[in-house]
């Protein structure tokens, strides 16, 4: 790769400034290492955090074209592939159906536009990290890279529902068969753990609602984890982590399984990669991933 990293436009989306700083540190670091620059747009607003349930709901459009208006003029200014990368599902979901539906339907883009009085093209192709280290950096050089042994790791990839669907608009994967982060564990050298739930609901937002009702989809997907081997899991959703982490304070409900550290996938690449991961708010997780790292012989990740 070259010496000098490749800057692409990010947008980080509220919840990488609160309560996911750990992702986003995370997925930094590890940025730097392989070689390219999230350069974070400098005027952003949040995405809406879920797209219009209604074709004709062109209101909810207007917010996550307004972020894909401050990137097109950023690639436009600095001569570059007109790129937006995400690291949140939510946002990744909202703003890459909006780029499919302005694709499909120019009309809506015009009537978008007049109403934000904004000049968005059309240009900015939406993607997820995980998806650049799959399509731009490619899993055999991201390999080439890793520093630490990770062939002790029993981990099993979570994908839950925003970072797949639907596939029409997405097309990341299969959305029912996926392999991105079975992949991407691969290259890691993990042991790559397989198991039934990995697309399966976490119960996203309803934890604000039924709490239980999510403790007990949680317990499904962490239970199936555990019965087919794996001791940790990651995810690249940062509501999949929060419901999946903290649902295990449910000791009674969760009283028959180990203890499941559920990770972002930039956190065990960080590790992978051999780099200090004390910014990386592992300590915030409800269960502690720290001790599974130190006892695996993971460098720089020691707990308090």
């Amino acid at each position: 790769m070259s010496d000098k990293p490749v800057r692409i436009p990010y947008y980080p989306g509220c919840t990488m400034k609160t309560k996911a700083l750990g992702f986003e540190r995370s997925a930094m670091d590890c940025a730097e290492v392989i070689g390219f620059e999230m350069d974070e747009l400098q005027d952003w607003n949040c995405c809406g955090a879920s797209y219009p349930l209604t074709t004709d709901n062109l209101m909810g459009l207007t917010a996550p074209t307004n972020i894909l208006v401050e990137a097109e003029r950023r690639c436009q200014k600095e001569e570059v592939d007109p790129n937006l990368i995400t690291l949140c599902v939510f946002c990744y979901n909202t703003l890459k159906r909006t780029e499919y539906a302005f694709g499909q339907d120019k009309k809506k883009l015009e009537t978008v536009n007049a109403f934000l009085d904004r000049n968005y093209e059309g240009s900015i192709r939406v993607i997820h990290y995980i998806e650049y280290l799959r399509d731009v950096i490619g899993f055999d050089n991201l390999a080439a890279m890793v520093k630490t042994d990770m062939s002790k790791y029993r981990v099993a990839p979570y994908y839950g529902c925003l970072l797949l669907k639907p596939q029409k608009e997405i097309g990341l994967d299969d959305p029912e068969d996926p392999v991105i982060l079975h992949d991407f564990l691969d290259a890691l050298g993990c042991q790559v753990v397989d198991f039934p739930a990995q697309v399966d609901c976490c119960g996203s937002y309803l934890v604000m609602r039924e709490p239980k009702k999510v403790s007990k989809l949680s317990y499904d997907i962490l239970a199936m984890a555990n019965e087919y081997g794996a001791e940790t899991l990651v995810t690249a959703c940062p509501l999949c982590q929060s419901n999946l982490d903290k649902s295990q304070s449910d000791k009674i409900q969760f009283a028959d399984i180990d203890d499941t550290p559920v990770l972002y996938f930039t956190q065990l690449l960080a590790v992978a990669l051999g780099l200090d991961t004390k910014t990386h708010q592992l300590e915030e997780h409800l269960i502690d991933p720290r001790p599974l790292f130190e006892a695996k012989g993971a460098a720089d990740t020691e707990s308090k």
